[in-house]
């Protein structure tokens, strides 16, 4: 088992994108790396030219390198950056189906946990159109993951399981960000930028629910697979743990990981880099034990 970086959920600026990504790509053990706009089109003429950049020096670093369609594509424009992202000279992540249309066929290609792959019939037909590696929805129960990482070990096609991160939960077409602030979708004037990990949600009795992302919702807790999860994956036959960027201190965080991934980690020392690096330092791993997926379930 090894470890893959998933793209930016949020909107940061460009300085801040190039600063993480040399890092990630000096600093840390992950073997692979997710980037490219995931959520809003219109953040990407902010910060597109990073990614050239970007993939250079974590090629360089001896990391792979997949490009990330978007989670949903709805406008003209959207359609030919999906065109593009087919000739950009790597892997691509379909995070929409729809962005299968886009590949030549036979053309290898990666699977987002966006993508509803929740049974054997899905993941062989995925597998069937030219999937490799396939990202499992977090919400999985623990024995639908084993039957999918032996389902994918028969097709040749890699599962990962989301290890750290807010999860994503929904897409809309509309902005909850542009709408809290009283602007329109058209004119949010990128608004969600200034709550770098998403914006936390509460009921209106004070509960930490949910938290939003420009038009994405995600989990208010940061789901976590801590070290008794790592070795009940990695014996159902899971590949890779999926780590989702967030603002704390993930080269700190991929270290603890990999110590974890080879036997050697202190599992309070990775559960307590994984606070350090989660929004309000709140994690969950509910649907790694079977249960709520909000829920914190003690080792």
């Amino acid at each position: 088992m090894d470890l893959t970086l998933g793209p930016i959920q949020f909107y940061w600026d460009a300085a801040r994108i190039r600063d993480f990504y040399a890092r990630i790509a000096d600093e840390t053990p992950v073997a692979r790396v997710v980037l490219g706009e995931l959520v809003c089109s219109k953040r990407l003429p902010f910060w597109q030219h990073e990614i050239p950049l970007a993939v250079e020096r974590l090629r360089a670093a001896g990391k792979e390198v997949i490009l990330t369609s978007l989670a949903l594509i709805t406008l003209k424009r959207e359609r030919q950056m999906t065109d593009e992202l087919a000739e950009a000279g790597a892997m691509v992540e379909i995070a929409d189906l729809t962005a299968l249309a886009h590949l030549p066929p036979g053309t290898p290609f990666s699977v987002s946990p966006l993508i509803n792959v929740y049974n054997e019939g899905t993941l062989g037909w995925l597998a069937s159109r030219g999937a490799k590696r396939v990202c499992l929805p977090p919400e999985l129960q623990p024995e639908a993951v084993a039957r999918l990482a032996a389902e994918g070990a028969r097709l040749g096609v890699s599962v990962e399981v989301w290890g750290f991160g807010r999860l994503p939960l929904a897409i809309s077409g509309r902005c909850y960000h542009a709408r809290l602030h009283d602007r329109a979708k058209d004119s949010c004037q990128f608004v969600c930028n200034v709550d770098l990990d998403g914006r936390r949600v509460d009921t209106m009795d004070g509960q930490q629910f949910l938290a939003v992302n420009g038009v994405q919702t995600l989990s208010a807790a940061t789901a976590f697979a801590g070290q008794d999860d790592i070795a009940r994956l990695a014996g159902a036959g899971i590949t890779a743990l999926r780590l989702s960027p967030q603002t704390g201190d993930m080269v700190a965080l991929t270290r603890a990981f990999a110590d974890a991934l080879q036997g050697n980690g202190d599992p309070a020392v990775l559960e307590a880099a994984a606070r350090a690096a989660a929004p309000d330092g709140q994690l969950a791993n509910g649907y790694l034990r079977g249960q709520a997926g909000a829920n914190w379930v003690a080792a």
